[in-house]
This record gives structure tokens, sequence and C-alpha cells, in this order.
């Protein structure tokens, strides 16, 4: 399973917890694409199987034929090597058309993944409340302490915390005795 099958996987079990017409639609339409991409992929490998063995078949053809051609129309004439020259073509042709709806496929689902994210979330937050955002007491810069400038400044105790927490406390030491 890929990351964009088991992620698609997870959103419609989060879904799954909200039963609401919309979720039960957009269930159905990711099955819907699913199995269509599915599908899409078997023809995609017929055709590929198909085009191996029209080139395998030709090129057979002209190197074991009776008479060997002096041309291209001679070569084409026969009734056989129009047949696996047409299937060839064909199945070359369906190939170019499977990839395509392939990709159409895959832009769909796309966009029914991010629907799917949308729904998650809100399930998310219907059931377990909005997340809670932890506020950092300072954030490191160029290995220097910015501070949050929300709170003001305190004693140094808490910019000896900050140091620590930027530096590390050995090294934070070392430098208290340089200082000194």
């Amino acid at each position: 399973m890929t990351e964009h099958q088991s992620d698609i996987a997870f959103l419609r079990h989060c879904i799954g917890y909200d039963d609401t017409a919309e979720c039960h639609k957009l269930e159905e339409s990711i099955s819907t694409i699913q199995r269509n991409q599915r599908c899409v992929r078997r023809a995609v490998w017929i055709m590929v199987l198909l085009a191996g063995i029209a080139m395998t078949s030709l090129c057979y053809a002209l190197l074991f034929v009776d008479r060997y051609p002096q041309n291209l129309s001679d070569f084409a004439t026969p009734f056989v090597f129009k047949v696996i020259s047409a299937l060839g073509i064909g199945s070359v042709i369906c190939l170019v058309a499977f990839l395509g709806l392939g990709v159409t496929y895959r832009k769909e689902l796309n966009q029914r993944r991010e629907e799917c994210r949308r729904l998650a979330t809100r399930v998310l937050v219907s059931h377990l409340g909005q997340p809670r955002t932890r506020k950092s007491p300072g954030v490191v810069k160029n290995q220097s302490v910015v501070r949050n400038l929300a709170k003001p400044a305190e004693p140094s105790a808490e910019i000896v915390k900050l140091a620590s927490e930027v530096v590390g406390v050995s090294e934070l030491k070392k430098l208290i005795e340089k200082s000194s």
C-alpha cells in the first residue's frame, strides 16, 4: 500500500465517525474513483502487453521470414503483418489514452482527498474540541535567544534558563566561569 493509499484509508476511517449524507457521498465517490483507477491500471498493463507482443511479433517476422523484404511495402504486404502492425499501433494509442484517463482520475482523487481532510478535521473538532496551541517562551534564531514579546522580561534566572535551552547547560556553565 502506497503512502497515498494509506492516507486516503486513514481519512476515510476518520470521516466514518460522522454519519452525514455528505460523508457517505464522499466515501462513495472515493470508492468509485479508486475502482476506476484500478480498472484503468489493468487496461494500461494489457495495452503494454499487447504492444510488446506486437513488437516482438514484428521483429520475429522481420528476422525469420522466408523471403527477406526489399523495402517497407514488401514487408507490410502480407495480411498477418498488417494485423500485427494494427494491433501494435492501436495498443499504443489506447495506452496513451488510458494514461491520460489515469492522470484525470488521480486529480479527482486528490480533490476528494482534500475534501476528506476538511471533513475529517471537522469531525475531529466536533468530537474532541479545538486543539490547544502552545506558546514557546523564546525562539532560537541564529544561536541567540529572541524573547517572546508578549511577556515582559523577568529576572536573570529566566534568562539563564532560556540560555541553557539554547546553548546547553554544560556550555552555559563554562561561559559563566569565563565571565567571572
